[in-house]
């Protein structure tokens, strides 16, 4: 709910859909986002499915979503994303050919392992830490994750990846070290707070 709380804030968005599993039960408040129970078993397909879905709705409606619509992709575990940096994303990608995402410079020094001991130092200069949201047009976006759907969208593990994977450059777009993905036990304590701090 925070992070929808955030994406409804930003009134540039024309449409909030949220991509479930068909089984998903949860009671909703009143809103004006749009539920689709079409989610897949891992985020690519869960994304492919909705794209899919939102594109055969447009073709039909002209007033649904078109192929060269604009789509933002936002984790629900990034509930710390403000509508600075949505915007900020928007701003950045709106005339780009390809679209973008939100990262974050490699702050840290970043090791290799091998069997739970380091085994390379590797150079954190021209890194990035992705987050999402990440920003392409619809219909390019349907198509690359398409192109891998019949490996079980082998190597993807966000929407900037399948549009690699699909020979575009997607733009990097400075994002904040706040919009962290919410994962393990102490990523609980430390969003709490920091919600808590906005108010």
């Amino acid at each position: 709910m925070h992070t929808l709380a955030a994406l409804q804030s930003v009134s540039r968005l024309e449409k909030i859909v949220v991509v479930v599993s068909p089984t998903d039960s949860h009671v909703w408040p009143e809103s004006t986002v749009q539920r689709i129970q079409c989610g897949g078993s891992t985020r690519a397909e869960s994304v492919f499915n909705g794209l899919t879905h939102l594109l055969a709705e447009g073709a039909k409606n002209s007033e649904g979503v078109q192929p060269d619509d604009w789509i933002l992709v936002h984790d629900a575990a990034r509930c710390l994303i403000s509508d600075l940096e949505i915007n900020r994303l928007i701003d950045a990608c709106m005339n780009d050919d390809v679209g973008g995402l939100l990262a974050v410079p490699l702050p840290d020094t970043l090791k290799a392992s091998v069997n739970g001991r380091v085994s390379q130092t590797l150079p954190r200069q021209d890194k990035w830490l992705a987050q999402t949201p990440q920003m392409f047009r619809a219909g390019q976006l349907q198509a690359a994750l398409s192109a891998k759907a019949a490996e079980n969208f082998e190597g993807i593990t966000d929407e900037a990846s399948a549009m690699e994977m699909a020979g575009f450059a997607p733009k990097l777009v400075v994002g904040s070290p706040h919009n962290f993905k919410v994962t393990y036990p102490p990523d609980f304590a430390l969003a709490e707070d920091l919600l808590r701090s906005r108010t």
